[in-house]
């Protein structure tokens, strides 16, 4: 057999929020009670759409939409009072079927992973105790990188700290702006459907695959490259 160069070993960058804890509505409503304080009554499932987007593009897709305008204090007070609901509401998250052990699995195979999330610290870290992760776990949050989705910063950072080229990783994620943020930082998307968006959806933003949720993609990783021998 002729010496060809081999292609490096793939490296994952996950999404958090409906990727890999079951927090998607959480979120919603926390989003939901944060506006209705400021006086904005909006509907859930408009507030679904965005989701995944950074809070600041978040606010303004928002107000884009109802036509509003808040000062820059009131959209501070509007990202903490939403902070404030979801971790009144963090007790009934839960990691999605097979997140615990997709993670171990690349882990055992020696594949890297880190997690990137438009989420920023204070909420984001309350998921590694839940999916049973160590502090030092590799994760960037949205208040480490200039941009959040659907810019690519979260994920070119997420690949910086693995070492790893942007063009060999695969980010996975539930929503569109997820595979946006994947697109344009080179990498190949993997959707899941765990965070209710649909797989025409998905597929549409740039999803090579899709899966039902983390179970389902730990049960198919063969078909993601990742094999037992490596």
């Amino acid at each position: 057999m002729q010496d060809f160069p081999e292609a490096p070993a793939p490296a994952f960058l996950f999404d958090l929020d409906g990727t890999l804890i079951d927090s998607v509505y959480q979120h919603v409503i926390a989003w939901r009670q944060a506006l209705s304080g400021l006086g904005i009554d909006l509907s859930v499932w408009r507030i679904h759409r965005r989701i995944g987007m950074s809070g600041g593009l978040f606010v303004s897709a928002l107000l884009r939409e109802t036509g509003l305008k808040l000062s820059q204090a009131q959209i501070d007070e509007l990202q903490t009072t939403h902070a404030e609901a979801y971790e009144q509401q963090v007790g009934s998250v839960r990691p999605l079927p097979g997140a615990k052990e997709l993670l171990s699995e690349l882990s055992a195979r020696g594949v890297p992973w880190a997690i990137a999330t438009s989420g920023y610290s204070r909420t984001a870290r309350l998921a590694l105790g839940m999916l049973g992760l160590p502090e030092d776990t590799p994760l960037v949050t949205r208040d480490l990188v200039r941009r959040a989705k659907p810019d690519p910063d979260l994920f070119l950072a997420g690949a910086a700290l693995l070492r790893a080229d942007p063009a060999h990783a695969m980010v996975v994620g539930d929503s569109i702006w997820d595979l946006l943020a994947a697109r344009r930082a080179g990498s190949l998307g993997i959707g899941l459907l765990s965070g209710g968006y649909g797989r025409d959806e998905l597929e549409r933003a740039g999803a090579f695959r899709v899966y039902a949720d983390p179970a389902d993609m730990l049960a198919r990783l063969d078909e993601l490259g990742v094999r037992h021998g490596d």
